[in-house]
Formats: C-alpha cells, structure tokens, sequence
C-alpha cells in the first residue's frame, strides 16, 4: 500500500520507553490518538493566529481560525497529499497534529515577546518547545514523562522545516540528547508533507480572515498573482454571485491550485529520483516536497502582500504592542516569585537549582496558557483590566 521510500509502520524506530504494539492501531495512529487526547492539544482551542482572543472586541470573533482550526485544516491537507503520493496518511497526519503544540498565548507575537524574556537563558522556539511537551510536559501516563511518541513523529516535529544546524535551541537540544532525532537530515516525506500542507492552510486561511477583518477586500486583491486570477474566474462562471460565496469559490479555487501544484511537483521529482527508501529521501540535497517555483514566486507576493496589510495593519500592531506588554509584566513577576503560580508549577520552580532552569519552569507555565488565560492572569497579578496594559 506503501511507496519505497514512505515510512512503513513495520519499520518504525519505536519508543524511547518500550511498549507492547497495539493489536487494532499502527504506531503513527497510535501517536495521532495520543496527540489529539492530550492537554496542549485541547488548549490551542484558545490560542490566536493572528487576531487575539478577548471579549468585547469590536472586530474579532469566533469566526477567525485558531491554533486548533488551523491544525485541523493542516492535518486535512497533509492526509489528502500523504495519500496521493503513497506516503503514509497516519504519520503524516500525526506530524500536523503536534506541529504547532508549542505555540505560546498571542501567536508569533507571543513567541517574539517569551523569546527576548527568555534570551539570557537559551531563548524560545515554538517547535523546540512542542517537543519539550510531547517529552515531559505531559503528565497522565504512569510509566514515562510525556506521550512517548515514536521517533518518526519526534523527527518531523522537530525538523519538518528542514534540518537543524547548531546552536540548538535548549528544548530540542534537550530532546535530542536523550535521543538522536539526526537533525543534520531532512526529515521523512511525511514530514515535509506537513510542512507544506501549514504553508498551504494558512495562506489559504489568513485571505480568508483578513477578509473577514476589514483589513483588505476583493479589490485589494485584483492584481495578486493566483488570487486575481481566481476571482476572475468565479465572474466568469458565476455572474452576479453573492459576496460571501464569490469570496468562498475564489479562495477554494487558489486552495485546490496550492494542493495540486504540490502533488504534481512531488511526483515529478519522485519519479525522477526513484529514491529506494525513506532513508534517501532524509539524505538528499533539498525538500523533496514542495511548491513548484513559478506558484512559489506567486506565493512570495501574496504573503508580502498579507505581512503589509495583516500582519502589520495598524490595528494589529497596536494589539501585538498591547500583548507584549502583559506577558513582559506577567513572566518577570512569576520568575521573581514562583509563589504566583499554581502549586504543583511553584514547587517545580523553587525546586530549580538557579535561574536559568526557574526561568524555564516559569516558561513552560507562560507558553502554556490560552489567550484568555494569560489576560486572566495579567488582570489577577496587575489588578488592572487588560485594556489599561501598555500598548507600547
């Protein structure tokens, strides 16, 4: 059922903690099930892309996707390709699932912010630290820290982006000390399946809410590369349609583009390399998975046009300085007095033999929390209402 060069369950490098196999369930089902039940799954519910999650905004909404969602369609994505490559769907799938588990409250500007608090002692790296979770941040099994998941799923976790070059951001380099995930490779096919099918969902994702906002309109649009195009095309077929389905015929038209170029690039390149096993694949030169480079041309403009009229609107820059602000207030007050955090957190942080390790007790309690409770927070230990935090 399988290509040579997918990743066979048969042939899977197991557990770092041994375990009987599963009599219904392949080792990546397995992972996949782990990541779906455990705690850092439920929370990205709560954790933002771009637009930050608080009552009484006037322009936010549940409409907007969240970390969860955006997984979701991820997942959805790199099982549809997985499939027509003949790579393997659970593994794949397993990969999108845990790929952002890391992400602290507020999105990137969450990362940027607990980065810069946490540069004196090995900085912050949201992939680094989804492998800090499946590891040891998860606590409900009797038997080991973590979700003890195979090596395959800690390889794409940890290196679906490409490989990994010193210095090690300190998680990861954690991780790979108990367990060499050979981070000078790339990753399995599976993996890099993953990796596109963000690149696909959030490109897909943020048009679509950037829509929604008021940040830009259709007409913004008209003369991007593949989005224009796609709105012409629905005029063409569909005269006269309604906003909101022209915007949604438009948008699913540049989505199937993104998949199939994927596809259709991927074969090509497989076919040609004929790679025997999963091991060539990890030894090449390059991503075996990728955009074709006229669509990644128009890709670069489209998400040049995203950075300028999403992701550094005005609006969202006031509300990224407004964010940063409340964790820049919350983290030093934990770390100078860990009795701000919840009992089982404090006793791990007065526990730590010197700051570093406290500051990165406290780190793993930060990036943990919802939006809705990193503002909760900001308000119980300031004793000021979120709106009245420093917007820079």
């Amino acid at each position: 059922m399988f290509a040579p060069y997918a990743c066979h369950p048969a042939a899977s490098r197991g557990r770092l903690f041994g375990e009987e196999l599963s009599t219904f369930r392949s080792p990546w089902q397995r992972d996949r099930d782990r990541i779906i039940h455990s705690s850092a799954f439920r929370r990205l519910k709560h954790k933002t892309q771009v637009f930050v999650e608080q009552d009484g905004d006037a322009y936010r909404g549940d409409y907007f996707r969240t970390r969860l969602t955006h997984t979701i369609e991820v997942a959805q994505v790199a099982r549809t390709i997985a499939g027509a490559l003949g790579l393997n769907t659970d593994l794949a799938e397993a990969v999108a699932l845990a790929h952002d588990l890391g992400h602290p409250p507020f999105g990137h500007t969450g990362e940027d912010a607990l980065a810069a608090l946490m540069a004196p002692w090995g900085g912050f790296d949201h992939n680094a630290q989804a492998l800090r979770i499946v590891t040891r941040l998860e606590r409900h099994y009797a038997d080991f820290d973590g979700l003890n998941l195979t090596w395959e799923t800690l390889e794409g976790i940890a290196k679906h982006n490409g490989p990994i070059a010193p210095p090690l951001p300190y998680a990861l380099a954690e991780v790979n000390a108990a367990w060499d995930l050979e981070l000078h490779t790339h990753a399995s096919a599976e993996a890099q399946v993953a990796a596109v099918a963000d690149d696909i969902a959030y490109n897909h994702h943020d048009l679509h809410d950037g829509l929604r906002s008021g940040l830009f309109t259709e007409a913004d649009l008209a003369d991007l590369p593949l989005i224009g195009p796609a709105f012409a095309e629905v005029d063409r077929l569909h005269p006269a349609l309604d906003p909101m389905r022209r915007r949604h015929e438009a948008l699913r038209r540049v989505f199937g583009v993104m998949v199939e170029d994927v596809i259709a690039v991927a074969q090509g390149r497989l076919a040609a390399a004929c790679p025997p096993d999963v091991a060539a694949i990890r030894a090449m030169e390059g991503p075996i998975i990728r955009f074709s480079k006229p669509l990644f041309q128009n890709l670069k403009a489209v998400k040049g046009f995203l950075f300028t009229r999403m992701y550094r609107a005005p609006s969202v820059m006031e509300e990224r300085a407004h964010v940063t602000a409340m964790l820049n207030a919350v983290f030093p007050m934990m770390l100078d007095d860990p009795r701000l955090m919840p009992a089982d957190w404090q006793a791990e942080a007065l526990a730590a033999p010197n700051r570093a390790e406290r500051a990165r007790v406290v780190l793993d309690y930060v990036a943990g929390m919802t939006d809705r409770f990193a503002i909760a927070e900001y308000q119980r230990l300031t004793g000021r209402p979120a709106a009245m935090a420093p917007r820079g």
